[in-house]
């Protein structure tokens, strides 16, 4: 049988008596009051210019390389999908490096806000 961590924990928490119980929860309070007090500093992104003629896939290579702290596999529905419009429904290629660039910097907003809370 297989526990998980927080299993273990708790498990080894339940047979100590009360004041050894009061010593681990002071000593995990502790570890967590140093992670919450060092504030993560994200890079801040690189942008690198849009290159005259531009395709699609190298606008997605350009954001990757300019937002290196981005989890590309959250972004893989809305960049493969604004590929796709391009490929098949013949969008037009600017229009979808302008809204490609949103995107990755509506994601970089939304790592800074979750990384302040």
């Amino acid at each position: 049988m297989i526990i998980s961590k927080q299993q273990r924990i708790q498990r080894i928490f339940k047979q100590l008596p009360s004041e050894q119980q009061a010593t681990l929860l002071a000593f995990a309070e502790f570890l967590h009051a140093r992670l919450v007090e060092q504030p993560v500093l994200l890079p801040i992104p690189q942008i690198k210019p849009r290159p005259p003629n531009e395709t699609v896939v190298g606008a997605i290579k350009r954001l990757a390389q300019s937002y290196p702290m981005l989890d590309k596999a959250v972004m893989l529905n809305e960049t493969s999908h604004l590929m796709t419009e391009f490929m098949v429904q013949g969008r037009d290629k600017m229009e979808v490096i302008d809204e490609l660039e949103a995107v990755f910097l509506r994601h970089y907003n939304k790592l800074i806000k979750e990384e302040t809370i």
